[in-house]
């Protein structure tokens, strides 16, 4: 895609091109004075659906601005535009849920097209949910006649602080087909990284191998407190418990104390292997 120039009374502009994708920097003044510093854009194309994603910059920090636009075919070719908008240090949570939605549904099987009954028209097949500030998202993997699809939903809680940079509106809601999850992750993937929040409480799982499995550990928050997610991963299944911070010690001890016991049992069983294996060269 080309970079397109924009001109602003009260604005400076430039523009250039890397990584096959746009890097702006569009400042933008208005009578309020009030800047806004438009950072780079990406593009996921999937199916008849474009989706912008816009990384910005405002007083009150960065934030990522998602555009849906669907282009009809039809007469009048009607075009149909919706967006949410979240903060940088909100993204990686966001990615990290992409994460599982991707999981899930590769290990389920394919739709199945006009088999899926009327009964079962929107039927719902996974949600999660995530809250930072004061602000709600809602992500449902769907399901229906033409395929499934993942509804991501932002609300906004009224009171002092629904404007800002994320714009007025109560509610914001935007579809991805499943087909293209991987496509669009791996976007905010790299938005993330070049543009991400330093101070973001957000942390990058850690996670480590044993055998065919992977563990990962991700420290997250919400209004209810802090937490640690604990995911276990074996291909195509994920298992994930969350363990709330005023539980970590009692969970801490307890750990400690099965290790000793799963070392005890280690060492019962290398024993017996031992004396079975004296024995039978006795007997020879």
């Amino acid at each position: 895609s080309h970079c397109v120039n924009r001109v602003s009374n009260r604005g400076i502009l430039r523009t250039g091109r890397g990584g096959g994708w746009v890097h702006r920097v569009h400042v933008v003044l208005d009578a309020s004075s009030h800047f806004r510093l438009e950072l780079a854009s990406k593009r996921v194309d999937i199916q008849k659906k474009r989706f912008y994603l816009d990384v910005k910059q405002s007083v009150r920090g960065r934030f990522l601005k998602i555009a849906e636009v669907w282009i009809g075919r039809g007469r009048h070719d009607n075009i149909r535009k919706s967006k949410l908008t979240l903060s940088m240090s909100m993204a990686p949570a966001l990615r990290y849920s992409l994460g599982d939605f991707i999981d899930y549904y590769h290990a389920a099987l394919s739709p199945t097209g006009s088999a899926v009954s009327d009964d079962h028209a929107h039927r719902v097949l996974k949600s999660e949910f995530i809250e930072r500030d004061n602000r709600k998202y809602f992500l449902d993997l769907k399901e229906n006649q033409r395929g499934r699809f993942l509804r991501i939903r932002q609300t906004v809680s009224k009171g002092h602080g629904t404007m800002g940079y994320y714009g007025q509106g109560i509610e914001q809601t935007i579809v991805l087909p499943a087909q293209g999850l991987i496509e669009f992750r791996d976007a905010l993937s790299q938005l993330i990284e070049d543009y991400g929040d330093e101070d973001s409480d957000e942390r990058e799982a850690a996670s480590f191998r044993v055998d065919n499995k992977r563990f990962y550990f991700d420290v997250g928050s919400n209004r209810y407190g802090i937490f640690l997610k604990i995911s276990e991963v074996r291909q195509p299944y994920r298992n994930t418990i969350t363990v709330p911070l005023k539980a970590w010690a009692r969970f801490g001890e307890n750990f400690i104390r099965y290790e000793e016991e799963m070392r005890r049992i280690f060492s019962c069983h290398k024993e017996k292997r031992t004396d079975a294996r004296q024995d039978s060269e006795e007997e020879v």
